[in-house]
């Protein structure tokens, strides 16, 4: 089981996404998604969460909002826990990413992109500013088959 950070950085209305164009072999191959990824030896959620936008964006974090953590099992890529930030509070000019292309989306777009199903379902938590919470999301292939919020059934039909 693999512990992941993902934070979406906030400014003017956008949040600042990856679109994942250039790692061979990756399970977001396509996906935009936020930024982040696998903790290295003794981090925490934050040190992660903070290292992870340095390396992918160049730009330095001050205060991160842990605002939950999302529960991914999937039939081709295993189980992990991702921790889910978000923040406002960054300084320094964004580099080129080595794992695709970054861009500032207008957070009324975001839902428009291709995101995977389940990612829907925590950006609406988010920007209906719920209080932390823990999603389960269950894949098989590349198809959401189930959710959980904090322990409660979700209808994903209508994701």
């Amino acid at each position: 089981m693999k512990n992941t950070s993902l934070c979406y950085l906030e400014r003017r209305g956008a949040y600042l996404m990856l679109h994942r164009t250039k790692k061979e072999h990756d399970e977001n191959g396509g996906k935009w998604i936020g930024v982040g990824g696998g903790f290295e030896e003794g981090e925490s959620p934050d040190e992660c969460a903070r290292r992870e936008i340095f390396e992918e964006t160049g730009l330095t974090v001050g205060r991160l909002l842990y605002r939950g953590v999302v529960t991914f099992v999937s039939d081709e890529w295993g189980t992990e826990y991702m921790h889910l930030f978000t923040s406002s509070d960054f300084s320094g000019e964004a580099t080129a990413c080595d794992e695709g292309d970054l861009e500032w989306v207008m957070k009324d777009d975001v839902l428009s992109l291709n995101i995977w199903d389940g990612d829907r379902i925590f950006l609406r938590l988010l920007a209906n500013g719920a209080p932390f919470f823990s999603l389960k999301l269950v894949y098989k292939k590349d198809t959401l088959v189930g959710a959980t919020l904090d322990g409660e059934t979700l209808d994903i039909t209508e994701v």
